[in-house]
């Protein structure tokens, strides 16, 4: 019976530690999703199936875990320990995985979104809003009439 309690009480600690950093996860990316999607039906899908992968990554570990002999020595609260701070460990690693994904989607959206106005500053400077006309008798101040007064001196 001690060995299914251990077993029990494991798989317990385990499911509330995934669940508990899932909807942490769940609850902090969204926002961090808005704002690289900017479109609330997209970025709300994504953290629900980052969130999903998370779980399923975790608790596949944890069930694992849950079967894997400690040394005959250790005591069940020993033996709950280390298999806690394992599933702790690997949870963490999830996460931070999870995370590192999300900042890879955010950065490569600030890159597409920097590079798409630098080419659109290019394209606005090659139409010509903001350049030069040089000599012509187009339209224009400097073509105007002047009077004898305000024409330079030779």
């Amino acid at each position: 019976m001690e060995g299914t309690a251990s077993y029990l009480t494991l798989v317990v600690i385990g499911i509330l530690i995934t669940v508990g950093v899932g909807q942490i996860l769940l609850r902090s990316g969204q926002p961090f999703l808005d704002d690289v999607f900017q479109n609330k039906e997209s970025a709300h899908s994504i953290n629900r199936l980052l969130v999903v992968l998370f779980h399923l990554l975790t608790l596949g570990v944890l069930g694992m875990i849950s079967v894997i002999d400690v040394p005959a020595d250790a005591g069940t609260a020993q033996t709950v320990v280390f298999k806690i701070g394992v599933v702790l460990l690997l949870v963490g690693i999830a996460y931070g995985v999870s995370m590192l994904v999300l900042l890879r989607i955010r950065e490569r959206r600030r890159q597409q979104t920097v590079s798409a106005e630098i080419d659109q500053k290019i394209a606005e400077q090659r139409r010509g809003p903001g350049r030069f006309r040089r000599g012509g008798g187009g339209p224009g101040p400097e073509n105007e009439a002047r009077s004898p007064s305000e024409q330079p001196g030779d």
